[in-house]
């Protein structure tokens, strides 16, 4: 057996992994140029593939028997032969929750006090008071409601926001929240809300979700957070509303394209703050990651049902109360 890994494990986690691998394993930790080649000889792959793959060749080739993500986004290996291959795929969604919505806090409180116009005074050495605004006691809208829309509200209950959240799968309203509606009633979170957080995957159904008609739905005075997947939003439609004053800001972990060219608008608007995909950063991070594939691992040898399994490849995550384990209901006991 092939177990080809594609993350910044170091040695440790390798141990790791050849202790929970059944005995007869190899296991390579590739670089990214080098992927394309090694999937071919795969039989398990465990990572995030950034490079061009030539995923068909790999599905038409039969030797793959199981994908796991080392990201929450699949739509770096969720292509159609992919996704139509009887081949198991597992998501490290929620996996970084923590991390996100830790960064969704620091954009959202950096922007509401004016941080970054106080940045830029320093910069000067401009000692002057300016307009700020509050978070606490706001409505926040959560688009998409798994592993980091769920920590995000947790997060967000010191701030005594009145939370609303849509879904594809409204299940499971933890207090968090005062409201857990489904996908279609997303006019009425963005009419509704100070701050619209995008905590999508991307996929057929969410590309573009975030279109001109949908933020003119927006209050004026409110922001857009985007810490999912830059497609989710139609750039050129956001500058448009963001230059024209129609909504108050916008703060992004992610854009469309990515990175973001150097003459795009979006780097001179004072209303924005721009981070380089940088949420899921963590000290940990590749240790949790080599924790779910350790388990999993083992799972799979004894036919148990996989931690993050996709049960419809077409969504591009995990769906609670598939029948499937999520991160979040094993993490404390594994």
């Amino acid at each position: 057996m092939r177990i080809v890994l594609c993350y910044p494990v170091e040695s440790h986690h390798i141990d790791q992994i050849r202790a929970a691998a059944p005995q007869n394993a190899e296991i390579i930790a590739a670089e990214q140029e080098n992927i394309p080649e090694q999937l071919f000889t795969a039989d398990i792959f465990c990572g995030h593939a950034k490079v061009p793959v030539d995923w068909d060749g790999v599905i038409a080739a039969g030797r793959l028997q199981w994908i796991q993500s080392s990201a929450a986004g699949m739509d770096h290996c969720l292509v159609p032969s992919v996704i139509a291959s009887d081949m198991p795929v597992t998501s490290a969604s929620a996996v970084l929750a923590d991390q996100v919505a830790e960064h969704t806090i620091a954009l959202l409180t950096a922007w509401c006090r004016s941080l970054p116009v106080y940045f830029r005074a320093q910069q000067i050495r401009q000692f002057i008071r300016r307009p700020t605004r509050d978070l606490t006691r706001s409505t926040v809208g959560i688009v998409g409601f798994g592993g980091v829309g769920r920590r995000l509200a947790e997060m967000l209950r010191p701030f005594k926001t009145r939370t609303v959240t849509t879904d594809l799968f409204p299940a499971d309203q933890p207090g968090t929240v005062e409201a857990l509606w489904p996908a279609d009633r997303l006019d009425q979170l963005l009419s509704q809300s100070d701050f619209v957080v995008l905590c999508l995957p991307l996929n057929e159904m969410t590309r573009g979700i975030i279109n001109g008609a949908k933020l003119d739905l927006m209050q004026s005075h409110a922001l857009l957070a985007n810490m999912a997947r830059g497609p989710l939003v139609v750039t050129d439609e956001l500058v448009d509303r963001l230059e024209k004053g129609r909504i108050a800001g916008a703060v992004m972990d992610v854009t469309d394209p990515e990175p973001l060219p150097v003459d795009s608008r979006l780097w001179d608007l004072p209303n924005v703050i721009i981070t380089p995909h940088v949420g899921g950063q963590s000290s940990w991070r590749i240790d949790n990651m080599t924790k779910l594939f350790c388990e999993n691992l083992r799972r799979w040898q004894a036919g148990r049902p996989l931690i993050n399994f996709l049960t419809d490849k077409h969504l591009g995550f995990p769906v609670r109360g598939a029948g499937y384990p999520l991160w979040t209901d094993v993490v404390d006991s594994i």
